[in-house]
C-alpha cells in the first residue's frame, strides 16, 4: 500500500529499498548479481539480512552462508545508516510489520510556531538600522554605534555557534527552540526599560540578548525541514522556515519608520513612539514563547523520510561532536560552500544595514521610502525563497541551481550599484526588488545544499557554520562598506561587494554536486556516505572491492 502523504502511522509500501532487514550492495558490484529476489521484492541492489544485529555486514554474510570477516569502517557505516534490525523479514512476510515512515499533520503547527518567532527576531535585528539618524539623535550617539546595534547579531554568533550546534545534537530540537524563543522575549522586554536618552546601555543589553537568541534560531530551518517533512516536500519546508526570517526583516523595514517617524525636535513624543514599537513587540514575542512551550515537539511519532529512518536508528553512542565538525571541514565541497555562502549573505546582511544610509545619501528626507525599498528587497527574495525551494523538491538541481541564482544575484547587484544614483527613487524600488528577488533567494539553497552534500551529519551543525560564515563575512563586508560610503560615496562600497560576489561565482563552480541524501531516498548508495573520517583513497578503494567480492560470494 503507498504511504499517504497526511496520515500519521501510514506504512511504506512493501519492497522499498531502504526499509529495514534491507541493505544496499556497493556501488560497483558486478550486472546479474546485485539480487536474487523475484521483481516485486526489493529492487536491484539490495539483499535480505534476516536477524541481522543491525550494525554489523560480518552477521549478515553468516546469516547468508558467508565468510565472517572484519568490518572495514565503511562497511560499518554503511550497516548504520541503513539498519538491519533483528527479526526483520524480506518484504512480502505478512507476518512481519515493516518499519513506518509517516508525515505528522503537527509539521505546520511546528513549522509556523518556528517561522513566527524567527520572524520576531529579525524584526529587532532591523528595527534600529532602518532609522538609524532617528535613534542616533534620541540617544546622542554615532551612526557607527547604531550600526552595532545590528551587527552585534553577527558579533554573538560567531563565538556561540559551536555550544549552539552542540546543544542543538545533545539536547535536541524543543530545547533549542525555547531557548531562541525565550531569549527573544527577554531582550525584548529589556528594550522596554531603555526608552530614556541616556540608557542606549540598556537598548544595546537587550539587542545583546536578541543576538544570542539568534543563535538558537537560524541553525535550526534545515533541522526542522528534516525531521518533520518528507523528501518531497523538505526543501520547500526549509525555505518557508527562513521566510519567517526574511518576512521578519521585511517588518522590521516596513513598521519603525511609521511606528517611529522623525521627530526629534519633540523628545517626548519620540520616546512614547519608541515604546509603544518597544511594548508591541515584546507582547507578540512573549505570546510565541507560550506557543513554543505549548506545541512545540522534539520529533514526529514515525520519522517522515527513509534517510531519517536510517540516522534515527543509529545508536547515540556512536555519535561525536567533535568527529561531526572534523568531517565537515575535511569535506572540501562543504568548505566551498562554507565561504561561498558567507559571501553572498555577509553582503545581503551589510546592504541591509547600510540601506538606510545609502538611501539619504541620495535622496533626503526619504527615510519612510527607504524603508519601503527594504521592505520590496525582502519580500521580492521571499518570493524567490519559496519558488527556489519548490524547484530544489522538484528537480533536486542543487548545484546548477545555486549556481544559477548566485550569477543573477551578481548582475541584480551591478545593477542596483549604478542606477542607485540616477536621481529617480522608483528605480531603486525596481532594481531592488530584483537584488533581494535572487540574494534573498539564496539563502534556503545553500541550507539545503549543505545538507546533501555533508549526509548524515547534523543538519544544524552544518547550516549553523554557514550561518557562522556569514555573520563573519557580515561584519567584515558592514564595516568595509560602511568605511566606503562614508569616506567616498556609496557606489564605492556597493562595487566592493560586486567584487566579492563575482569570487564567490568562481568558487560556487568549483563545488561537486554529491547528493547524499537524495540518494539515501531513492534507495542508491555508495560507500562514500560515511559518518567517520575517510581513509585514504587507495585504502578505500581496496575496501570496496573487499566488500563487493563478500556480498558476492554471501548470495
Amino acid at each position: 500500500m503507498a504511504r499517504p502523504d497526511d496520515e500519521e502511522g501510514a506504512a511504506v509500501a512493501p519492497g522499498h529499498p531502504l526499509a529495514k532487514g534491507y541493505l544496499p550492495l556497493p556501488t560497483g558490484a558486478p550486472a546479474g548479481k546485485e539480487s536474487v529476489e523475484p521483481q516485486n521484492g526489493p529492487k536491484a541492489g539490495t539483499f535480505p539480512v534476516n536477524g541481522g544485529p543491525r550494525d554489523s555486514l560480518a552477521a549478515a554474510s553468516g546469516v547468508l552462508g558467508g565468510p565472517q570477516t572484519p568490518l572495514a569502517p565503511e562497511e560499518e557505516t554503511q550497516a548504520r545508516l541503513l539498519p538491519a534490525g533483528a527479526g526483520a523479514e524480506t518484504p512480502g512476510a505478512e507476518s512481519t510489520p515493516l518499519p513506518r515512515t509517516a508525515l505528522s499533520p503537527q509539521r505546520f503547527v511546528v513549522l509556523l510556531i518556528f517561522s513566527l518567532y524567527s520572524l520576531v527576531n529579525a524584526f529587532q535585528w532591523i528595527q534600529y538600522s532602518i532609522i538609524s539618524n532617528v535613534f542616533g539623535g534620541f540617544y546622542g550617539v554615532t551612526l557607527l554605534r547604531i550600526d552595532w546595534l545590528s551587527m552585534v547579531y553577527m558579533l554573538a554568533y560567531v563565538p556561540l555557534i559551536f555550544p549552539a550546534t552542540w546543544l542543538l545534537d545533545t539536547g535536541g530540537l524543543r530545547l533549542t527552540a525555547l531557548l531562541g524563543s525565550g531569549l527573544n522575549c527577554l531582550g525584548a522586554w529589556i528594550k522596554c526599560g531603555s526608552v530614556q536618552q541616556h540608557l542606549f546601555w540598556v537598548t544595546m543589553l537587550g539587542q545583546c540578548l536578541c543576538s544570542v537568541a539568534q543563535v538558537f534560531i537560524l541553525g535550526l530551518p534545515s533541522r526542522i525541514a528534516s525531521v518533520w517533512f518528507g523528501p518531497k516536500e523538505v526543501s520547500t519546508a526549509c525555505a518557508t522556515a527562513v521566510l519567517g526570517n526574511q518576512l521578519g526583516t521585511a517588518v522590521g523595514f516596513l513598521l519603525p519608520p511609521v511606528l517611529v517617524p522623525n521627530t526629534q525636535n519633540d523628545t517626548n513624543l519620540l520616546a512614547y513612539n519608541i515604546s509603544t514599537m518597544f511594548y508591541g513587540t515584546s507582547a507578540v514575542a512573549t505570546l510565541l514563547f507560550i506557543l513554543t512551550a505549548i506545541a512545540f515537539k522534539e520529533k514526529p511519532r514515525y520519522p517522515p523520510s527513509q534517510a531519517q529512518a536510517a540516522l534515527q536508528d543509529s545508536p547515540p553512542e556512536e555519535y561525536s561532536y567533535k568527529k561531526s565538525i572534523t568531517n565537515l571541514f575535511k569535506n572540501i565541497p562543504f568548505v566551498l560552500l562554507l565561504i561561498t555562502y558567507g559571501i553572498m549573505t555577509g553582503a545581503f546582511y551589510s546592504v541591509s544595514t547600510l540601506l538606510n544610509q545609502m538611501i539619504l545619501t541620495y535622496y533626503e528626507g526619504e527615510e519612510v521610502s527607504a524603508g519601503r525599498i527594504g521592505l520590496t528587497l525582502v519580500v521580492a527574495g521571499m518570493v524567490g525563497s519559496i519558488l527556489c525551494g519548490l524547484w530544489l523538491d522538484y528537480t533536486k538541481t542543487y548545484k546548477q541551481t545555486t549556481l544559477i541564482v548566485y550569477i543573477l544575484s551578481f548582475i541584480g547587484m551591478v545593477i542596483f550599484t549604478f542606477t542607485l544614483d540616477l536621481g529617480y527613487i522608483i528605480i531603486v524600488f525596481v532594481t531592488g526588488g530584483v537584488l533581494g528577488f535572487f540574494m534573498t533567494g539564496y539563502l534556503p539553497l545553500g541550507f539545503e545544499f549543505a545538507v546533501e552534500i555533508t549526509y548524515p551529519e547534523s543538519e544544524g551543525t552544518s547550516s549553523g557554520l554557514l550561518n557562522a560564515s556569514a555573520q563573519i563575512f557580515g561584519i567584515l563586508f558592514t564595516l568595509a562598506q560602511g568605511k566606503l560610503t562614508s569616506d567616498y560615496d556609496p557606489k564605492a562600497g556597493n562595487i566592493f561587494l560586486c567584487v566579492w560576489m563575482f569570487i564567490g561565482i568562481i568558487l560556487t563552480a568549483l563545488i561537486k554536486s554529491d547528493l547524499r541524501r537524495h540518494n539515501i531516498n531513492i534507495g542508491i548508495t555508495n560507500v562514500d556516505v560515511k559518518a567517520v573520517p575517510a581513509d585514504s583513497p587507495t585504502d578505500q578503494e581496496s575496501k570496496t572491492v573487499m566488500l563487493s567480492t563478500q556480498s558476492e560470494s554471501a548470495i
